[in-house]
């Protein structure tokens, strides 16, 4: 039975990054999708946002006691993420009719969104190694790994989707307050 554990706890994370480019992909065709702007599930959205935001920044505050700029680098992403779902909201294509209201992402916005993710782990495991390898110990991995940069990349990706979902919100309510057209 111990080696069963063991065998699982060794090939879970390997069949994780054996499976990181399907996830990849299907992270894209999730988020570039076309959907149906629901009131109530831009609500939950908006709202779970505000909350990841907010325990992202507190974490990052207590990450800041071992990790110098930590803060800084999370607050700069959330800055740059804002600023990527604001322009992610204006090249949004938005399909309305009398009953119903769609939206589509940009397709191009949201794979650079996923690749920066994607990318910075990649960088913070090469850099990593390399560290690992050039000095011998096992320790400078973690600090090579690069945690502020890592929590920049985050708050990029969580700014982004704040901002979207801030646009994607404030979208639909001036779509339910518009006068009803009849033919």
């Amino acid at each position: 039975m111990p080696l069963l554990a063991l065998a699982l706890l060794l090939l879970v994370p390997l069949a994780l990054i054996a499976l990181t480019p399907l996830l990849l992909v299907q992270r894209y065709r999730a988020g570039s999708a076309r959907r149906l702007a629901r009131p109530w599930l831009a609500t939950v959205n908006l709202a779970s946002m505000l909350l990841s935001a907010g325990l992202f920044l507190f974490g990052a505050a207590i990450t800041n006691i071992w990790v110098a700029d930590a803060v800084a680098a999370a607050a700069a992403g959330l800055a740059v993420g804002t600023v990527l779902g604001a322009i992610g909201l204006w090249l949004t294509r938005w399909d309305d009719n009398p009953r119903s209201l769609h939206y589509t992402p940009n397709r191009w916005l949201v794979a650079a969104v996923t690749l920066i993710v994607a990318a910075r782990i990649v960088y913070g495991f090469w850099n990593g190694w390399r560290s690992w390898h050039s000095t011998g110990d096992g320790s400078s991995f973690v600090a090579a790994f690069g945690v502020a940069g890592s929590l920049g990349a985050g708050g990029t990706v969580l700014g982004y989707y704040l901002a979207y979902a801030i646009g994607v919100r404030r979208r639909i309510s001036r779509w339910q307050e518009r006068p009803l057209r009849t033919l």
